[in-house]
């Protein structure tokens, strides 16, 4: 695992320089007051560190909607894990000024909602503007919830959510 930690900093960083951003890179195996979602033990943080990123560059690694963070946690998964075998394979999530704990909470309060509105009405609810990351977090999210089930619906970009009674 320490091996995963220092190659996810250096690759990280590395990408962070090319882009012409003078930061570090911290790493860590969980994020306290974050619940694991949609990772697992294996998980590997990987946090940017802002001091001396400008509210402009912060907001152009988020990019709209997440977009920017997002391609780059693929980007890491998909090039770090890319000779591992796959029971040996690393989840790597980057945060960037408290995005993802922000956004989780944001995703926890519109899956609730949209559970308690199934539970109250038995109609579906449908939840949009979701990364396909998000979709999939609210997909584990939900996947043990009794008499429930969820599916997703549409094409990008207008791809949404379903949380519905299971049948």
């Amino acid at each position: 695992m320490e091996s995963q930690l220092q190659l996810g900093k250096q690759w990280l960083e590395q990408l962070l320089g090319l882009m012409s951003l003078d930061t570090t890179v911290s790493t860590d195996v969980s994020t306290e007051g974050f619940e694991k979602v949609a990772t697992d033990s294996n998980s590997v943080w990987l946090n940017i560190d802002t001091s001396s990123l400008t509210v402009e560059q912060k907001a152009e690694l988020i990019g709209n909607k997440g977009e920017g963070i997002d391609s780059i946690q693929y980007l890491a998964n998909t090039i770090l894990n890319l000779s591992t075998d796959s029971e040996l394979q690393n989840s790597f999530v980057v945060e960037l000024d408290g995005y993802r704990v922000k956004r989780h909470q944001e995703l926890a309060a519109l899956t609730q909602q949209a559970v308690d509105k199934v539970r109250q009405t038995g109609e579906e609810a449908e939840i949009s503007g979701l990364s396909s990351a998000e979709r999939k977090q609210i997909h584990s999210l939900l996947e043990n919830v009794e008499g429930l089930t969820t599916e997703s619906r549409g094409q990008e970009p207008d791809r949404r959510l379903i949380v519905r009674l299971q049948s």
